[in-house]
């Protein structure tokens, strides 16, 4: 039952299967607060989204606490102002269980509650109050305060009604956020008659009802930073004339007198300005103010009192060095005494002592710079001669990349000239075969004889062709073999490097080995090539298929 009232008030949807799951192995009995506070955070308060009305939810835990804290004893207060004091002290009280209100929360509440009720606050009869809770106890529970408040002891000369009216207005303030309250005109915006309304002041919004019970309400004016309020002139035959604008509405109100009217225009305002900069209601802002201001003060005794006790331990200590320091005074002026009559014959013969040492000392430095010095000259040359090495390694891999480098180039042309002698022995090899059937041609018949001229003269012409291919393919070899060799002049001169760096490093002790490629057969390289003609033997083939044509023809 309790956790279907609390799902309903604070609505949030009840699961009886979670609840039967949760306590399905407690067969012990009744459960207690901390059997049933794990239920309570995880299926209950975890889910609470904030929009449930905190007054019913505050009147179900009263009725759930109240019938066995609430003092039997009669009080000038009803039940239902007693009510509204417990809510209160739940505002007001210290964040730490158990929950108590401090002497300053108390006062305070018992200020608002006077003011309520037009009397003149007692300060001198609350300072004795004050002293003998302080000597007994740090606050009050919620039940003390209200048999506080329910016993008379700050109200007395006004009857119940007084004090429940004042307790109301304090309510309405602390925990409803009503910052005014009364009845005023309102002009409608359909008929635009003037009818009276009663009118609630909160700190976003603007409610007016019927009347101050507060059961027919009849709507709302919600409050951002962009309303504002004007007075207006008197018209209309209505007089103490205010504007309240809003972004999508204008509210024209008359106020009873210009004492009301002004009250509600700087009521307003400040809420607008409140909404404005982003503040929390006046009365919430001074409660965390004054709650700051205890803190801080809290801490600041807390601190003196811990100065107080370290001054004191230091004062103790003190006392304690002095006398151990006056006793070990006494003991060595007795002692001092004696050891002057020692010092006195000892010191002769200790000056003779150091006068031998300090001798011997300075010999020792003089060595010792000495040694310093040739130590420091041997570093220099140690250092010296590890750059110059440095230097050479640098040198030696310059020229190894540059031998390295020779070699790809010489790797390329030899490749290249391999390519341009196939295509070389590609090219013979046809004009020969074109040689040979050239004879078969002329050997045929009278009868194909013209034929066969035109197929010579075509034979001709792709031979001509082929010689000039021939003549090109002879001058890319000469200049791949102008490349080869330059590029042996290239290997040449980085292989003298590599000797001479050799040499220079062997010089070195030994310090770096050099990396030798392997050792190459060598490529013997004719004039003309591998498999290729001289320029005699194709003068004298050219020759000789001339003398053929014309014996021919």
């Amino acid at each position: 039952v309790l956790s279907h009232n609390l799902c309903t008030v604070l609505n949030v949807p009840h699961d009886p299967v979670a609840l039967e799951e949760h306590f399905r192995d407690d067969d012990e009995g009744p459960v207690s607060n901390q059997g049933y506070m794990p239920y309570l955070n995880k299926f209950i308060l975890e889910k609470v989204q904030g929009n449930f009305d905190k007054v019913e939810f505050n009147r179900m835990c009263w009725t759930l606490c109240a019938k066995k804290n609430l003092s039997k004893s009669p009080l000038l207060i009803s039940e239902e102002d007693a009510f509204k004091v417990w809510v209160i002290f739940n505002f007001l009280s210290e964040d730490k269980y158990p929950l108590i209100i401090v002497p300053e929360e108390i006062e305070y509440l018992l200020k608002k509650i006077t003011e309520a009720m037009g009397a003149g606050w007692q300060q001198e009869q609350f300072d004795h109050y004050k002293i003998a809770l302080n000597t007994s106890r740090e606050g009050l529970s919620a039940w003390e305060l209200i048999d506080l408040i329910g016993s008379g002891q700050f109200s007395k000369g006004m009857d119940r009604q007084t004090v429940s009216m004042a307790i109301n207005e304090v309510f309405n303030e602390l925990i409803l956020d009503v910052l005014k309250q009364g009845y005023m005109l309102k002009k409608g915006h359909k008929r635009k008659n003037w009818m009276e309304r009663w009118f609630v002041l909160k700190p976003n919004i603007i409610s007016y009802y019927v009347s101050e019970d507060l059961k027919d309400k009849k709507g709302d004016i919600i409050l951002d930073g962009n309303c504002c309020v004007e007075a207006l002139p008197d018209k209309d035959g209505k007089k103490c004339l205010f504007l309240i604008k809003c972004l999508d509405k204008t509210f024209e109100i008359s106020a009873s007198d210009k004492k009301k009217k002004q009250e509600w225009i700087q009521a307003i305002q400040s809420t607008v300005n409140l909404l404005r900069a982003g503040s929390p209601p006046p009365h919430k802002e001074a409660r965390q103010k004054r709650k700051e201001l205890r803190q801080k003060l809290l801490a600041e005794q807390e601190e003196l009192e811990r100065q107080m006790k370290e001054l004191q331990a230091a004062n103790e200590n003190k006392q304690k060095e002095l006398e151990t320091v006056r006793k070990q005074l006494e003991a060595a002026a007795a002692r001092a005494a004696e050891e002057e009559k020692k010092r006195l014959q000892t010191q002769v013969e200790l000056q003779d002592r150091f006068s031998l040492e300090l001798e011997r000392e300075k010999m020792v430095r003089q060595k010792m710079e000495e040694q310093v010095a040739q130590k420091s000259s041997e570093l220099e040359q140690y250092l010296q001669r590890v750059r110059e090495l440095e230097e050479m390694y640098k040198q030696l891999q310059e020229a190894l990349e540059d031998e390295k480098q020779a070699r790809q180039d010489e790797e390329t042309v030899r490749k290249l000239q391999a390519r341009l002698l196939e295509e070389e022995t590609a090219k013979r090899a046809e004009l020969e075969k074109w040689h040979l059937q050239q004879q078969q041609t002329i050997q045929m018949t009278e009868a194909e004889k013209q034929e066969l001229e035109n197929q010579r003269m075509m034979k001709e012409q792709a031979l001509q062709v082929a010689m000039e291919q021939l003549k090109q393919l002879e001058l890319e070899r000469k200049e791949a073999l102008e490349q080869y060799e330059e590029v042996k002049k290239k290997l040449e001169m980085a292989a003298n490097n590599t000797k001479s760096w050799k040499d220079k490093v062997a010089h070195h002790e030994g310090l770096i080995r050099l990396i030798e490629p392997g050792s190459k057969n060598p490529h013997l390289i004719t004039n003309w090539g591998p498999a290729a003609f001289t320029e005699a033997e194709l003068e004298e083939r050219q020759r000789s298929w001339k003398g053929k044509k014309a014996t021919s023809e």
